[in-house]
């Protein structure tokens, strides 16, 4: 069965994205290397060929699920499909809709929606934030990838919000990088 796994850096006191939205405080060249070669599936499609991917290999993931903050930003700059390569869903209410048709307004559920690609046949699913959607997701996501930062946000969107819901997960391995940046691989814990 595939997995849900929300792939995503953090600032060291648990931000993805300042209170704005802003994100480039946590850009580190050691770890956006090693995205590339590790992660490339999560480079937005019309990045890859700046930074060398070309084609639609996957390594990874073959679908992102998004809340709407995650893909306002390239709707912004006039880029309404951020991840081509992949199947998109977008989880919003107040979207209204998105003119582009490879990828999927999802208004409803999205626990239903996650379930739902969970029995399909593919590779895994990357949940790619915000902090809310990654909150209601929770009960269904079965691997973190925590790209760790060495820097304090002090405000902005944090890593799950949501309600009161404590869920281990183990930590199964971790790299580090010369920039001070880690990364951490995390398995859900199963309920004793």
């Amino acid at each position: 069965m595939r997995k849900l796994v929300y792939y995503v850096g953090i600032s060291l006191d648990g931000y993805i994205a300042g209170p704005g939205g802003e994100w480039d405080f946590m850009v580190s060249d050691d770890v956006t290397t090693w995205i590339t070669q590790r992660y490339p599936d999560t480079v937005p499609t019309h990045i890859r060929p700046h930074v060398g991917l070309e084609g639609e290999a996957r390594q990874a993931f073959d679908t992102v699920v998004m809340g709407l903050g995650t893909y306002q930003p390239g709707l912004d700059v006039g880029v309404t499909s951020p991840y081509a390569h992949l199947r998109q869903y977008v989880v919003s209410t107040t979207l209204g809709e998105i003119a582009d048709p490879a990828v999927e307004l999802v208004t409803g559920d999205p626990l239903g929606l996650v379930r739902e690609l969970k029995a399909q046949e593919g590779m895994d699913i990357w949940l790619a934030g915000g902090g809310k959607l990654a909150g209601t997701l929770l009960p269904e996501i079965d691997e973190l990838v925590i790209k760790r930062y060495p820097v304090v946000a002090g405000a902005g969107i944090p890593a799950f919000d949501g309600a009161f819901l404590p869920t281990r997960f183990t930590p199964t391995r971790t790299e580090s990088f010369d920039s001070g940046a880690s990364v951490t691989w995390f398995s859900r814990t199963p309920a004793a």
